[in-house]
């Protein structure tokens, strides 16, 4: 199992909010970012950063996903 943060990227496009944007507001990295893409893990501090830029919980960005066998 892994963590995908596929509904983050989803939530960004409803808030027309690149992720350059979100980079910024939340004062994270783009070393970080580039994790998110590719499906990395990240500290509880980056996804709370996150979630209080975009006003949302934790369910709102991340999901966990079954590993294709």
């Amino acid at each position: 199992m892994y963590f995908s943060y596929n509904k983050l990227w989803h939530l960004l496009l409803d808030k027309n909010m690149t992720r350059e944007q979100l980079r910024k507001q939340a004062g994270i990295s783009s070393n970080t970012i580039a994790k998110l893409g590719k499906g990395q893990n990240v500290t509880t501090d980056v996804l709370l950063k996150i979630c209080t830029v975009l006003d949302c919980g934790i369910e709102d960005i991340m999901e966990k996903v079954k590993e294709k066998i």
